[in-house]
């Protein structure tokens, strides 16, 4: 009864991580695509030397967790077969989520850095 209830637990998981990992890709590609039409080569922002450094250290922590995540998601391309492998491979999809939102969330702080910068000098 004890190995029914732990083989539904792990299908669940895998399940559950799987669809973590369409979700981590989304937004893996999502951040990739706004960073990109964000940070054209013509637009480089000019300001204070303070806040050019709290703008670069958000694009590099963001660029920094989205390699994290894209590397944790790349590992888990193939599933395994032994249980203990699958937990691994579901935790490596659980820490590749967590670190494509924190790429998100630099990439906001970072847009809204630049709101608050617009609005105050200009």
């Amino acid at each position: 009864m004890l190995k029914n209830h732990l083989r539904r637990d792990l299908q669940w998981l895998k399940r559950q991580a799987r669809r973590d990992r369409r979700i981590t890709v989304a937004l893996l590609a999502g951040v990739l695509a706004a960073w990109v039409r964000q940070l054209s080569p013509g637009d480089l922002p000019t300001g204070s030397g303070v806040l050019m450094g709290i703008s670069f250290g958000l694009v590099a922590g963001s660029g920094m967790a989205w390699l994290a995540s894209a590397y944790l998601v790349t590992r888990t391309i193939r599933a395994r077969k032994e249980p203990a492998e699958e937990l691994r491979w579901v935790s490596r999809i659980s820490r590749g989520k967590e670190w494509a939102f924190c790429s998100v969330s630099a990439y906001v702080a970072w847009h809204l850095l630049q709101f608050v910068t617009a609005l105050v000098l200009g």
